[in-house]
C-alpha cells in the first residue's frame, strides 16, 4: 500500500477525534468546503483511503438534510435499440442552444414526448407510449458498473449552519459502504432513490451523447448498498 494512503482503521480513529470536537468553520467557501474541511481536519492525502481487500474506497461528506445528488456512473455501451440520432430527431426537443436533444430525467410517468421508464424483473427500459422501445439496460450489468465505480464508499454526514458569511459543520456520522445488487438497483429505481438521465444531443451527422447517468440523493446512498457499517 503506498505511504500516501491512509487504512480504513487509521481513517477511523481519525474521525472519532474529529467527531468529538465541537463545530467547526469550513476551511472553504461553497458546496466543496465539507469535503475539503473533512480532508484537512483528518490529515487526508489527496482523499486516498484504502483497504488491502478493496483497494481504494471513495470518501463522500455530506451535509444532513441537503437534497444534493452525486453521479453514480454513466453507462451506455450496447443499450440503444434505436439508433441514437433517431431518436433525437423523433422524440427530442430544442436545448439552449437550439440543438435537439434528449435531456430528460425519466419517470415511470410518459413526459412531454411521450416517452416513460418501464421496469421489468431484470431490465429497465426507455420506451415511447406507442411501444417503441429506445434504450435497454440490464440490471444485473447496471450492478456490476456500479461495483466497478463504487466497490466501496464512507459516507461522512455533517450538521451545517451558516455564521454570518461563513458555513459551520458538526461532523456526526461515519457508514462503510459496500456491495450491491441487481435487485437493490432494481428496488432503487422503482422507489424513486435512483434516477436516470438521458443525455444527448443532435450534431447533425451523428448524436453527441454524454451518457445515461445514473444519479441519487446523497442522502439516500446507505440504501444503494448490501452492507452498511458505522465506523
Amino acid at each position: 500500500m503506498p505511504k500516501n494512503t491512509m487504512t480504513l482503521s487509521k481513517f477511523t480513529k481519525s474521525f472519532d477525534k474529529l467527531k468529538s470536537k465541537n463545530w467547526v468553520k469550513s476551511k472553504r467557501k461553497g458546496a466543496t468546503g465539507i469535503g475539503h474541511t473533512l480532508e484537512k481536519l483528518i490529515g487526508l492525502p489527496e482523499n486516498n483511503i484504502a483497504s488491502p481487500d478493496l483497494g481504494e474506497i471513495e470518501l463522500k461528506a455530506h451535509r444532513i438534510n441537503s437534497s444534493s445528488m452525486i453521479t453514480l456512473f454513466t453507462f451506455n455501451r450496447k443499450v440503444w435499440k434505436m439508433k441514437p440520432l433517431d431518436a433525437i430527431k423523433k422524440y427530442g426537443t430544442p436545448d439552449g442552444n437550439g440543438r435537439l436533444g434528449l435531456y430528460f430525467t425519466m419517470s415511470r410517468t410518459p413526459n412531454s414526448t411521450g416517452l416513460f421508464l418501464h421496469i421489468e424483473s431484470e431490465t429497465i427500459s426507455t420506451r415511447h407510449v406507442s411501444g417503441e422501445i429506445i434504450a435497454e439496460w440490464q440490471l444485473q450489468v447496471l450492478a456490476e458498473r456500479f461495483i466497478e465505480k463504487i466497490p466501496a464508499l464512507i459516507l461522512v454526514s455533517a450538521f451545517s449552519e451558516m455564521r454570518g458569511d461563513d458555513e459551520w459543520f458538526k461532523f456526526d456520522r461515519a457508514q462503510f459502504l459496500t456491495g450491491t445488487s441487481a435487485e437493490i438497483i432494481r428496488s432503487q429505481i422503482l422507489a424513486g432513490n435512483i434516477l436516470v438521465d438521458l443525455r444527448l444531443h443532435d450534431k447533425i451527422t451523428s448524436a453527441r451523447n454524454h451518457g445515461t447517468g445514473f444519479r441519487a440523493h446523497e442522502d439516500k446512498l446507505p440504501l444503494l448498498f448490501q452492507t452498511v457499517k458505522d465506523l
